[in-house]
């Protein structure tokens, strides 16, 4: 990955995108151990849990684990996916994390772990973590060694409201990317917006590049040119020309170029009030439509991104990924502690109930209600392949880089070509 910290540059500019001083890149984590004159501990805790019913159900478990601890403290800090990432970028180049802090795993966790910023947790949550299914560890385990701590684990796929599937004549989901390009078509021959995306948020476009990628030069592609730092293969360039041609037939909401994930206008809400017929999205999607939208109900059904025909991957490879918790080094023991409560089966099961995860205890899997979910579930566990997010398994520069090019794509400002001559510079810049 060459030289593990930022430049100075990279320092400067991530600063002014995440609208931080130097004083608050210095009042967070370090060498502190979070202690007071009276022996209380206070553990600062970042999450992306903005939206409800997590925001309160995350809140109510930090106060649980204060009463069961009376000297420590939990501060949290709640910010807004993009909002996280450009902080934590900040943070990151300043050399000082949060106590305890959210983290999907992958390349920018190594650049992390590299930069000497992030706790070995291997020793220090034997043996509760051994409890934790395999594969939701996967993501956190860098050359041998544990550095977080999983708590929900999913895959992005197609949510679509039934009933507007039905007046377009839309009798079962497409399996094919030829057969999903038709269902475009017949929703709008029906005046029903087919798909919401959030484009000012770039994160949800890259899923369709991604996939398109995974579909056409196989995963294995995306490891190697990873390894290469050369994504000008003949799949990554058909990838984006098949994302092109979804682009040409214009099957998104009006002014989603501006429009966000979760707000009341937003990419969820389109879907939960029944104003777009699908979006691609994770484990997570229902509960941000009933949040930010009405939500669907029984009228919201799930399918795997389909197949392309004559590519190289398989309809059961899947990507996405899984929320998890790392510790700054040097965290203090209230932090590990904080790591095992949540872990703890009690506080799975509640988030599996009001959270509508995708449990990594298999004994919290009983909790699952959601038939969607159960779907979800079943065809993770299915999977024949598995891809982490392209801006989580990438080094930070590189996965920032697929996000911003894949936008410009979708916004009609690049071709597919240089999409990937892009993203193959950035990598090559890395080294």
């Amino acid at each position: 990955m060459g030289d593990p910290a930022l430049s100075r540059r990279g320092f400067i500019a991530a600063s002014a995108a995440a609208g931080l001083s130097m004083t608050a890149l210095t009042g967070c984590g370090g060498d502190s151990d979070g202690g007071s004159s009276d022996g209380t501990t206070t553990v600062e805790w970042w999450n992306i849990s903005t939206t409800e019913p997590a925001k309160t159900v995350w809140a109510g478990l930090a106060k649980k684990f204060e009463a069961q601890n009376p000297k420590v403290k939990i501060k949290i800090v709640q910010l807004e996916n993009d909002a996280y990432k450009s902080k934590m970028t900040a943070l990151t180049a300043s050399g000082k994390l949060p106590d305890i802090f959210h983290t999907w795993g992958g390349g920018v966790l190594k650049q992390q772990v590299d930069a000497g910023l992030v706790e070995d947790l291997s020793d220090r949550t034997k043996p509760w973590a051994d409890g934790l299914l395999k594969v939701t560890k996967e993501p956190y385990i860098l050359d041998g060694k544990l550095y977080g701590v999983p708590f929900d684990m999913g895959m992005i796929g197609f949510w679509y409201n039934k009933k507007l599937f039905k007046q377009a004549g839309i009798s079962e989901p497409p399996t094919t990317w030829s057969g999903f390009l038709d269902a475009v078509n017949k929703l709008k021959a029906k005046n029903i917006t087919p798909i919401a995306l959030a484009g000012k948020e770039k994160w949800p476009g890259m899923y369709y590049w991604a996939y398109l990628a995974m579909r056409t030069a196989g995963i294995a592609a995306l490891q190697k040119a990873s390894e290469d730092k050369d994504f000008t293969g003949a799949g990554f360039v058909e990838a984006g020309r098949h994302l092109k041609e979804l682009v040409d037939l214009q099957p998104f909401q009006k002014g989603f170029l501006n429009a966000a994930y979760s707000t009341p206008t937003g990419q969820a809400a389109a879907v939960g009030n029944s104003k777009a017929a699908m979006e691609l999205m994770g484990q997570w999607a229902p509960s941000v439509q009933a949040d930010s939208g009405k939500g669907l109900g029984s009228d919201l059904g799930f399918f795997p991104f389909p197949a392309v025909e004559g590519g190289k991957g398989a309809i059961t490879e899947v990507f996405g990924g899984g929320g998890g918790h790392a510790l700054r080094r040097g965290a203090p023991q209230a932090a590990v502690d904080f790591l095992k409560f949540f872990a703890s089966e009690a506080t799975e099961l509640e988030l599996v109930k009001k959270t509508s995860i995708l449990p990594v205890l298999p004994n919290a899997e009983k909790a699952m209600t959601d038939p969607n979910l159960k779907l979800v579930q079943a065809q993770l566990k299915a999977a024949t392949g598995f891809q982490l997010y392209l801006d989580q398994a990438y080094a930070p520069a590189v996965g920032q880089e697929v996000n911003d090019s894949v936008a410009a794509l979708i916004a009609g400002s690049k071709s597919p070509e240089q999409v990937a001559q892009s993203i193959t510079q950035t990598a090559k810049e890395e080294q």
